[in-house]
């Protein structure tokens, strides 16, 4: 079940590879997820001693929260993947021209997982032209529909 998802990610990157990722999470954040009070418009992730860390998501807390706590929104929150896809993400980002980006949030098994894509820039003419094949797509189908 899908919680957020980031569309602007498509916009400005070529997904090439996907990653499933864990998150380790306070438990107002986890009731905030749940209520669906969480974005994704402006984070990234970053690789950082070994580790893999989600920047600049934005969870909002919810106004029943704990109130011995101070929840802060848009903390750096540790990513959760196994050793071996830690290594391999560590060594495409280090290439240029490759970042981390993160895709969606949703639900698995009760859990709450992020997927991580590991992305390419679009220059602003692969902007265009993936704008103009999905009009043309929207269009044909449009066609189609019509004729039947």
């Amino acid at each position: 079940m899908t919680i957020a998802d980031n569309k602007k990610a498509f916009h400005d990157y070529f997904i090439e590879e996907r990653f499933e990722a864990g998150l380790a999470l306070e438990g107002w954040e986890v009731k905030s997820i749940r209520a669906g009070r969480v974005q994704l418009k402006e984070a990234y992730v970053i690789v950082k001693n070994g580790e893999v860390w989600l920047l600049g998501c934005h969870i909002s807390p919810l106004t029943t929260a704990s109130t011995h706590v101070k929840p802060d929104p848009v903390r750096t929150r540790k990513l959760l993947l196994h050793g071996r896809e830690i290594a391999r993400l560590i060594g495409k980002v280090e290439r240029a021209g490759f970042a981390l980006v993160p895709i969606n949030m949703h639900f698995s098994k009760g859990r709450v997982k992020l997927e991580i894509g590991l992305a390419k820039g679009k220059k602003q003419y692969d902007k265009r032209e993936s704008e103009k094949q999905r009009d043309w797509d929207r269009e044909k189908a449009r066609l189609m529909r019509s004729k039947v």
